[in-house]
């Protein structure tokens, strides 16, 4: 086969299917372009969506905050969204209206031949739940008990 053509046929979802499964993490892959896994987390499960977009060649990561409520202030949501993508060095929350829930992203554009590619997508999964983990509590007292953003990141400077 044309080695060319063989570089064509990859897709970085198989190289992510290879890590969950070497970490022992349920998923499933509807399509050739999509993955989702659920993560048992510190404060509750997590949500891990994967997407491939060839024409980009890049690979989409959204990790979602199960944190449902039905009333959110969205001033007081966007503006905890600042404050904690201010000082983030890779990927940003944000918060997905029709789940009603936050969510952190990061896209990696991949290089022609990469061979580092196993590595690099294993940290950035590894930052994506580490982030999300550091701020549910942050989210959760702004979402479900009405605490100040700049009150609940101030506790949660004050516990570390």
């Amino acid at each position: 086969m044309n080695l060319a053509l063989q570089e064509n046929l990859y897709n970085p979802l198989d190289t992510i299917e290879s890590i969950l499964v070497r970490d022992n993490i349920t998923f499933r892959r509807p399509n050739d372009k999509e993955l989702n896994a659920e993560i048992l987390g510190k404060w509750d499960n997590m949500l891990i969506f994967f997407a491939f977009e060839e024409h980009l060649n890049c690979v989409h990561i959204s990790c979602l905050l199960n944190i449902e409520t039905s009333t959110v202030d969205r001033s007081k949501m966007f503006e905890l969204l600042a404050l904690l993508n201010e000082n983030l060095w890779l990927g940003h929350f944000s918060y997905w209206s029709e789940q009603k829930m936050p969510i952190f992203k990061h896209s990696l554009i991949l290089q022609d031949g990469e061979e580092l590619f196993y590595d690099k997508i294993s940290k950035i999964i590894d930052l994506s739940i580490m982030e999300t983990e550091r701020v549910y509590p942050i989210f959760n007292a702004v979402m479900r008990q009405n605490v100040s953003p700049e009150q609940a990141l101030y506790a949660d400077i004050m516990l570390q």
